[in-house]
């Protein structure tokens, strides 16, 4: 089941109440759905579940980042902030990328920053369209051991190249691991920089805490004056108004596919005002800032997960594999969709 929250005027027709409105007047033109069905179904939980222990494992074998250099410019830094590393992490997605045949993978060095950042790129080519960009991106740094954020991101990251890889697409699929996303969006930030005028971005999501439910009643909170369901059993499809189409045709597609529970808000105007700032936690709000559409696809993190930036953000507090395979499955069938596929 899907809602829709939203903040001022409705991106559907007839639609106009906050808190409960089905998008269902949205067309999917041109849509495979038993292909993207078929897509879907090729997300396999197991296999996520073991991505994910590996990724979780190498946060907790590495070295955290010195953060002397961030204490020397004179900044006050709460105490988890000692506690990030990326290094494993980065080896590690860029190794099971470039496993994965048919994937052209390379790494964006960054100058000038602190603890030698890159991102991690790797490109399913399109067949029709290759300058033409379907981006999903989550960002691989975490603090402690970071099973949820980001550990997560990156688990879905490696399973959709790995789903999507096996098809062919209209359109090129990229897969993005963003560095330093916890030290203000630097990998995100310098990556929309440097983007190419010969490609054009034609949608993106970023994937940022996407495990962690709870079916307990109360588990879930919210911003203030923003109604929400009682239960942390949702993902949270996130959206400013330039990229409130993309997620009205997220919404149609798991209405027709019936993957799993969805919530989306979608913020006024770009997305940017103070008042909006917990919806602007992830590496969406560089594409945002740039003025470049992007879904932001969470469990919601703080809102519904006690050990945000925690060291109990491990393993065993993702009670619901199921609920993390069923958002794995719908951003599969969303990417194939935008990606004009499968062929």
């Amino acid at each position: 089941m899907s809602r829709l929250h939203r903040f001022g005027r409705s991106v559907c027709t007839g639609a106009l109440m906050l808190g409960l409105t089905a998008c269902s007047t949205t067309m999917l033109p041109d849509a495979n759905l038993p292909g993207l069905a078929t897509v879907a179904g090729q997300v396999d939980g197991t296999r996520l579940m073991s991505t994910l222990t590996d990724v979780v494992e190498s946060h907790r074998l590495d070295t955290p980042l010195d953060c002397e250099p961030l204490k020397s410019k004179g900044l006050i830094l709460p105490e988890h902030a000692c506690f990030l590393s990326k290094n494993r992490t980065g080896a590690l997605l860029e190794e099971r990328l470039k496993a994965i045949s048919g994937l052209q993978v390379r790494r964006q060095t960054i100058d000038d920053e602190l603890y030698a950042p890159s991102n991690i790129i790797a490109d399913l080519p399109g067949d029709t369209h290759p300058e033409e960009i379907v981006l999903i991106a989550a960002h691989y740094d975490a603090f402690y051991e970071g099973a949820d954020d980001n550990s997560s991101g990156v688990a879905a990251l490696l399973e959709l190249a790995q789903v999507l890889s096996q098809y062919r697409f209209e359109r090129t699929l990229r897969f993005v691991g963003f560095d330093l996303e916890e030290l203000s969006f630097v990998g995100s930030d310098r990556y929309i920089k440097a983007w190419s005028s010969n490609e054009t971005l034609t949608s993106a999501v970023v994937l940022d805490c996407v495990a962690y439910f709870s079916k307990r009643p109360g588990s879930q909170q919210s911003m203030p004056g923003l109604p929400s369901p009682e239960a942390g059993d949702f993902l949270a499809v996130i959206s400013n108004d330039p990229s409130s189409h993309r997620a009205a045709e997220v919404h149609a597609l798991n209405e027709a596919l019936k993957l799993t529970k969805l919530v989306t808000i979608i913020a006024p105007a770009d997305g940017l005002k103070p008042t909006m700032n917990p919806l602007l936690q992830s590496d969406h709000t560089m594409f945002w800032s740039a003025g470049r559409e992007a879904l932001f696809m969470t469990d919601t993190a703080f809102f519904r997960n006690q050990n945000y930036h925690q060291p109990t953000d491990t393993l065993d507090t993702l009670e619901h594999p199921e609920l993390f395979q069923q958002a794995v499955q719908l951003n599969a069938a969303t990417l194939g969709y935008w990606a004009g596929g499968p062929l």
